[in-house]
């Protein structure tokens, strides 16, 4: 399974790709035009989303993926590091596949994952 993970911070970027590439295919763009640019030519299995990011916030790539044809069924799971009820309701409203809090370990993210992806192959 490929995974395009998109994330301002490098450091995000390098930690999560370190946790995930033994078992799935990462590919990495650290900006929101950067990942609009990327879906135009590949269409990832997932796309983890960080929901804070400058000029492109994460709310308006997503939007913009549901916009076009090509990408609009791509699922997208919210990576976000706010886990009060205001924010996760913000992040909910917009129908991502699901969100992921930074603060969790790279065990329970990667189950998550595992978890999506065994759902996915039921539907």
């Amino acid at each position: 399974k490929h995974i395009l993970i998109v994330d301002d911070d490098p450091v995000m970027l390098r930690t999560i790709k370190g946790w995930l590439e033994g078992t799935y295919q990462v590919t990495m763009v650290n900006s929101g035009m950067n990942a609009i640019t990327y879906l135009a030519k590949n269409k990832p299995d997932l796309i983890l989303l960080d929901y804070e990011m400058p000029v492109v916030t994460g709310a308006k790539v997503l939007e913009m993926i549901r916009s076009e044809l090509s990408t609009a069924s791509l699922p997208v799971i919210f990576l976000t590091s706010k886990s009060d009820k205001e924010s996760v309701m913000e992040v909910l409203k917009l129908k991502p596949e699901g969100y992921l809090l930074k603060t969790m370990s790279p065990g329970e993210i990667l189950k998550a994952l595992d978890d999506f992806f065994i759902k996915q192959k039921a539907k």
